[in-house]
């Protein structure tokens, strides 16, 4: 199972907010940060250590509307999926959501099992778009590219297909270390002929892409019968 992918829910209803939380973290599948205004939702947006993988946003808001939180998320730079949630589906509401840059736009009353369905979809397809970006370590990532960019040092290196999917499912476990079986089942499938030996190889090669020093390792740790991924590059060595 991969990591906990926080999601930022933004309903001023607390009763919704409850529900959607729950059935969110259920099979913890996503973790859900919760606001009740645009202000907080817009300061948790922006705090330095910020990250979030998709955007639930009601459109009212007690202190405005969510479509104009949108468009300045946009304006900032934010590439997340943003799913906008509104009492009103008129096609004037909807058209006006999706102009100020969301990416899908639920009328309520919802079914949940359609809204997380959704929210999967719209994962799905920003993970293989040209602007998803993760930061590990001094690099920004791009899976679709296969690139990381170290934009400091103008240094980008180039991965393999095998070395990107590994670094992408390390990247969504978060601090949780990943068994060598489960990591091969990911990234290889259920190949039978496919040894952790393989895994283990492809690690190494990562490390001497991706480590500043390959004998102290920073980024990609071994740990608990498998391998973890520190993106802030700051654990300490092992």
């Amino acid at each position: 199972m991969t990591g906990e992918r926080p999601i930022l829910l933004v309903d001023d209803d607390p009763t919704l907010r409850a529900m959607l939380v729950e059935q969110l973290c259920v099979d913890g599948e996503f973790t859900a940060v919760e606001a009740d205004t645009l202000q907080r939702a817009e300061q948790l947006m922006n705090a330095p250590d910020a990250r979030f993988d998709a955007l639930i946003l009601d459109v009212s808001l007690p202190d405005g509307d969510g479509r104009d939180l949108c468009a300045r998320l946009r304006r900032q730079g934010h590439k997340l999926p943003v799913i906008m949630l509104t009492g009103s589906d008129d096609e004037a509401s909807v058209v006006r959501g999706l102009d100020a840059g969301a990416n899908d736009y639920v009328a309520k009353p919802f079914r949940l099992a359609e809204l997380l369905a959704r929210l999967r979809a719209q994962l799905r397809i920003f993970e293989n778009s040209e602007d998803a970006t993760f930061v590990i370590g001094p690099y920004l990532f791009r899976p679709s590219a296969k690139l990381l960019q170290d934009t400091v040092r103008n240094k980008r290196i180039r991965l393999t297909e095998k070395e990107a999917a590994i670094l992408k499912f390390l990247y969504r476990s978060g601090a949780n270390p990943v068994a060598r079986q489960v990591l091969l089942n990911e990234v290889w499938g259920y190949n039978a002929s496919v040894t952790t030996h393989t895994l283990e190889t492809h690690i190494y090669r990562l490390r001497q892409k991706i480590e500043p020093d390959p004998a102290n390792l920073r980024l990609l740790l071994t740990e608990a019968g498998g391998y973890r991924l520190d993106p802030t590059g700051l654990a300490l060595p092992v």
